[in-house]
């Protein structure tokens, strides 16, 4: 995924949407981080990430990964 379409996720979320590049940039940082750490592919990191974006902007407590 692009930057901006990680950026539409996280607006579709509800987050502010002159925050969403901002924090679309972090998140990509993160998974790549994370593919590596933690041996998984970027898409099933983002997909963990964006997960916990959409259980925050609900409400829910995150699930362990």
């Amino acid at each position: 995924m692009t930057i901006d379409q990680i950026a539409e996720v996280l607006k579709a979320f509800g987050c502010p949407a002159e925050k969403t590049t901002e924090m679309a940039k972090q998140l990509d940082k993160r998974a790549h981080q994370l593919s590596e750490v933690k041996g998984r592919t970027y898409e099933e990191a983002l997909a963990h990430l964006l997960n916990l974006m959409r259980q925050g902007a609900q409400g829910s407590p995150p699930n362990q990964l």
